[in-house]
């Protein structure tokens, strides 16, 4: 068992500062070097074009695009390191697992990856410049595994596959985009089927409408679906699955086999970080173990979040937040059982 933290950043400003203060924060710290090692142990399996990526991010995201560029200032790097690092443009992303549940007030998750890739950052960001305010945790500094903005829009991602990858942004920059440029579902659809997508994902926003969409994304295709329960297979692109989806569908069982206990947000909670339920996963080695469970209450704007399983979850107020009031913490702590070692905690890489 190891004893883990997230740092919580809070930041009110402009996306140049925002990156700034982030480049600031990672200066000599151990995900820089990690990230940096990981590089000199395997050669990227990508190119990536400044101004082509530039380009990108100019009409889907142009604040995240400054956010880049206060990082690239603060470290002193080139951008062309700094959008391998941090970008998220026609780079790979790595297999994962991933459960999602929606209810009528609530939207809960499991994020399942490997160890070595978490970076123990969880967010608050309200731009003053363009763009919504955000909670959630972060990847790749820049991106968001899950999250949720100020107008109630929350939104989680799921692996399906990695093959045949297009030319466009990974997962956890398109989530990123959704939160900082919609306002509804409606919007992130309609987002989902314009953007450029470089892997397959499913995309799962609610709002407080109470409705909830399942955008499949792949390079050659966009479909959308409603339903409430999501792992790590299509629906309609079956033809995009990867062979071997055992533990995707033994976990939408385990979901859909417990329906009485997603109709209240504490129960469905309960459903996702408890380790005896079968939804919260252990396979680690696998790229697939859970390392948080996230709950969205977009009605409310109020976020739970938990490290590790049979854990009390952190509440956090964001509706207080967006007020101006600071949140009174400055980590969250848990426990995942696994030796495998954290990105932010651990000298070592993948």
């Amino acid at each position: 068992m190891r004893q883990i933290h997230s740092d919580i950043l809070e930041f009110r400003g402009s996306h140049y500062e925002f990156g700034f203060k982030q480049g600031e924060l990672l200066k000599d710290s151990i995900i820089l070097e990690n990230r940096r090692k990981q590089w000199k142990a395997k050669r990227p399996r990508f190119e990536i074009d400044v101004q082509d990526t530039e380009a990108a991010y100019r009409r889907f995201a142009p604040g995240i695009w400054d956010e880049l560029t206060g990082l690239q200032e603060s470290l002193k790097l080139p951008m062309a390191e700094v959008l391998r690092d941090f970008g998220g443009y026609r780079i790979d992303a790595m297999p994962s697992g991933c459960s999602i549940v929606t209810g009528a007030d609530f939207m809960v998750r499991n994020y399942d990856f490997h160890p070595q890739t978490y970076e123990g950052r969880f967010s608050l960001f309200q731009p003053n410049d363009q763009g919504y305010a955000i909670i959630g945790p972060t990847s790749r500094i820049t991106g968001r595994m899950d999250g949720m903005n100020e107008k109630g829009l929350s939104m989680g991602y799921n692996f399906t596959h990695r093959k045949k990858p297009g030319d466009g942004f990974v997962c956890y920059l398109i989530g990123r985009i959704i939160l900082e440029t919609c306002a509804t579902i409606q919007e992130a659809v309609e987002l989902l089927k314009e953007i450029p997508h470089r892997g397959s994902f499913s995309y799962i926003v609610t709002d407080p409408s109470g409705e909830t969409r399942i955008i499949e994304a792949s390079p050659r295709g966009v479909d959308i679906r409603t339903s409430n329960v999501c792992t790590n297979h299509f629906e309609i692109q079956q033809h995009e699955n990867r062979n071997y989806l055992k533990d995707s569908f033994e976990r939408m069982e385990a979901i859909q086999n417990q329906q009485s206990q997603t109709e209240d947000a504490l129960l469905a909670f309960r459903l996702f970080n408890d380790t005896d339920k079968g939804v919260f996963s252990k396979l680690y080695k696998s790229w697939a173990g859970t390392i948080h469970t996230s709950l969205y209450l977009p009605k409310e704007k109020s976020v739970w979040f938990a490290l590790g399983g049979n854990q009390q979850p952190t509440i956090l107020d964001f509706d207080s937040w967006l007020l101006g009031k600071d949140l009174d913490i400055q980590k969250i702590h848990g426990a995942v059982e696994t030796d495998i070692g954290f990105a932010h905690v651990d000298k070592q890489f993948i």
